[in-house]
């Protein structure tokens, strides 16, 4: 059997990060992929978003560099949880299990060295 998801997109939005009673770090995030095709002559791009979540150590480095808009390549496994809302009813959601991570983004250029009255220190 294969559960495996692999997927380049944009971070929706900032990562939340929590601790468990354990100690072990979970982030959770929303990822939005596109798919192009050709439709009656147009080109239509079509969004989906994902919910990712990692834990451990995947978690505290998600946590501390990625923000909303992040470009990152994400791999892991669909999981399926589910939860009795504050009403009972049961609800349920599919979520990506991140195993790997990587920042695609473009890195910033450093910041020139601090100057105090145009002599460096």
């Amino acid at each position: 059997m294969l559960n495996k998801f692999i997927g380049i997109g944009r971070l929706g939005e900032n990562p939340t990060q929590k601790w468990l009673t354990s100690g072990k770090a979970v982030v959770n995030f929303s990822v939005a992929t596109s798919n192009r095709y050709k439709k009656d002559g147009e080109y239509i791009e079509k969004t989906e978003w994902h919910r990712i979540v990692a834990f451990d150590k995947l978690a505290e480095i998600c946590g501390k560099y990625l923000k909303k808009g992040s470009l990152v390549y994400i791999e892991g496994s669909l999981q399926t949880r589910s939860w009795d809302d504050k009403d009972g009813v049961k609800r349920y959601t599919t979520e990506i299990l991140a195993r790997e991570m990587e920042m695609l983004d473009k890195r910033e250029e450093p910041a020139p060295a601090a100057q105090e009255d145009g002599i460096p220190f």
